[in-house]
């Protein structure tokens, strides 16, 4: 592992920017999107293995943006600043709501290997029986996979859109070999696209790909840069458990001081999330001077 010498302006060359002619090129038919979207689709499969992303992080930022995409795509209002917050400060026993729902389910989906044993877990009003034989539901290559999954389990239920982007994303992370669900499909796709059927919704795919991979590929590169920087400073820091906190925060998308109090006492962690807002490498979410949460 090299991360710990490669530096904030390499990180630059390490995740290029996506290249201009596809993001900015108008398909004239579905060939020319076809084209389109592989291109995105290898130059996203690059940036997925490159070391230096801290990738926990990287999933955990585009499931929220899953979550708010799905929310909208159920009527409902919230953003991400509310998803986040129904995700990290609601107490034990306290239900999250429906938008609450949908975060928790974007955010169980990435967080351990693809397998029907994991997105079980993200979906537990899915048997393993029903997950398997969606998962078997397309064929061809990875998009076209992925659209068919989208396609069954939206004909079998209309609404349950989260369920059906979330399978569709880890058919196509299985298809690319990858070990986690990527979170991309769901912030391209329109309402009316998953109305759509056949061909129809292939090519909608293939469209969401174009649009979705360029802001996650920049993603990429931003938490890159700012991993590195936040991995810096972590030796210089005093704190007692200090590591054990930077790698938490390079593991999710946002966290409140009281995570930390597993192995530190609450004013030590307070202290620690101060410290490393003051020397410019971790970010308040809120806004609010209580409840706060921190992130990279």
């Amino acid at each position: 592992m090299k991360d710990a010498r490669v530096t904030a302006h390499d990180a630059l060359d390490i995740i290029p920017r996506m290249p201009g002619w596809i993001t900015s090129a108008r398909a004239e038919s579905p060939e020319d999107l076809a084209v389109l979207s592989g291109a995105a689709l290898a130059h996203l499969h690059l940036v997925a293995t490159a070391q230096v992303i801290p990738h926990a992080l990287w999933r955990a930022r585009l499931a929220l943006g899953a979550a708010e995409a799905c929310a909208a795509l159920a009527g409902r209002r919230e953003k991400a600043t509310e998803l986040r917050d129904a995700l990290n400060l609601l107490r034990p026993g306290d239900h999250p709501g429906p938008a609450g729902e949908i975060v928790r389910h974007w955010t169980c989906a990435v967080a351990r290997p693809v397998s029907v044993a994991s997105l079980g877990r993200a979906l537990p009003g899915l048997t393993a029986e029903r997950i398997v034989l969606y998962r078997n539901a397309g064929r061809g290559n990875p998009l076209a996979r992925a659209a068919g999954v989208l396609e069954a389990v939206l004909t079998d239920a209309p609404r349950a859109e989260t369920a059906a982007l979330i399978l569709a994303d880890a058919a196509l992370a299985r298809a690319l070999g990858w070990d986690h669900l990527l979170p991309v499909l769901a912030s391209g796709l329109k309402s009316r696209d998953l109305r759509k059927r056949g061909d129809d919704l292939r090519l909608a795919c293939h469209r969401a790909l174009v649009v979705a991979a360029g802001p996650a590929v920049g993603l990429a590169a931003e938490l890159a840069r700012k991993a590195l920087r936040l991995r810096a400073v972590a030796p210089k820091l005093r704190a007692i458990g200090a590591d054990q906190a930077v790698a938490l925060f390079l593991s999710h998308d946002a966290l409140a001081p009281a995570a930390l109090t597993g192995f530190m006492s609450d004013r030590a962690a307070r202290r620690l999330c101060d410290r490393l807002v003051q020397l410019g490498v971790l970010r308040e979410l809120t806004g609010r001077d209580s409840f706060r949460l921190f992130g990279v």
